[in-house]
């Protein structure tokens, strides 16, 4: 029996189209055709950094030819180590015979399939001619986060803010050969009414993004706060906003829906769409210049899948 090929995060990073892969996850929500079992989450303990470390596995089935399961852990604590908080594998498998095609790095994977999936909902929601963006964190996700964004729309300038201002710059340092311009900031307060798009990508217990500071016509990507106490924007966003997903079935997952949604802030019926509806018509998306738009990402392994599958197809030729 043939080895399975290993696809690492060095030719991830050299052979990703975001324009590409933003098309190819289209096509897959607009479809009917890939299945999802039910993600597994688990919070374990984790005594050497006193944080938790969550334990995700996240199948998908596309019967008669792919499939998949993402097997990552997210540990908060792994600053110390210099290391990054997500770390895993993805097991790419043939859905016919069971017979595993390829493992891949699935912390690149997760990270551009990510950023992908919050450029197409961009795509529906922030306004075409949105050309500024701010990015708030300096984790993998943001340069992958800038490069999607603009990937789908005209961006012009970004700005970036960080707890570590060294982070931030280094950042913009990365990104110097680009079409837009890039510029670390001091305070998010800065230049969050300026923007177009505020994306931001944190572990942050705290909201980051306050309403109270967001203006007509913006566009709001929550890509971070993956756990239910966790918050990224908080309550006056959340009722300034039209709120959209990536799926309905993360809605306890974060705290940025859990939490309005047990306290009375936002009721379900209130969320407009998810991705599935947007990118099969269902759904047009933003309704005028002047509204503000939410889109909040948990990750789906329909994701994964598409980008494995993407990879892959790089890869053999």
């Amino acid at each position: 029996m043939e080895q399975p090929l290993y696809i690492d995060s060095t030719f991830i990073e050299e052979n990703t189209n975001f324009a590409e892969l933003v098309e190819k996850l289209k096509s897959a929500f607009a479809s009917k055709e890939i299945l999802i079992p039910q993600r597994h989450h688990h919070d374990l303990p984790n005594p050497r950094t006193n944080k938790e470390t969550t334990l995700l596995l996240m199948p998908a089935w596309n019967p008669g030819k792919e499939s998949g399961v993402k097997v990552v852990t997210v540990n908060p604590g792994n600053e110390e180590f210099g290391l990054p908080s997500i770390q895993g594998s993805y097991l790419y498998l043939d859905a016919v015979t069971g017979v595993l095609k390829a493992i891949m790095e699935a912390k690149s994977l997760t990270a551009k399939r990510t950023a992908a999936a919050s450029a197409l909902a961009s795509s529906y929601l922030s306004r075409e001619n949105a050309s500024t963006l701010l990015m708030i964190g300096t984790g993998a996700l943001s340069v992958n986060l800038i490069k999607a964004h603009a990937s789908v729309r005209p961006i012009k300038e970004v700005f970036i803010w960080g707890r570590n201002s060294s982070k931030a710059e280094k950042i913009g340092q990365a990104l110097t050969n680009t079409e837009y311009r890039v510029a670390p900031i001091l305070e998010i307060e800065d230049k969050i009414s300026e923007v177009d798009i505020i994306s931001c990508a944190t572990l942050s217990e705290k909201p980051l993004v306050l309403g109270e500071s967001l203006v007509s016509g913006q566009h709001i990507d929550l890509v971070g706060a993956y756990k239910p106490n966790m918050r990224e924007a908080d309550d006056e966003t959340i009722k300034k906003a039209s709120i959209f997903l990536d799926s309905f079935g993360g809605l306890k997952e974060s705290g940025d829906i859990a939490i309005p949604l047990k306290e009375g802030i936002l009721n379900e019926s209130e969320i407009r769409a998810d991705l599935f509806a947007l990118c099969a018509g269902k759904h047009g998306g933003r309704n005028s210049q002047n509204e503000i738009t939410l889109f909040k990402s948990v990750g789906h392994a329909l994701e994964d899948l598409i980008a494995a599958t993407y990879y892959y197809s790089k890869f053999e030729k």
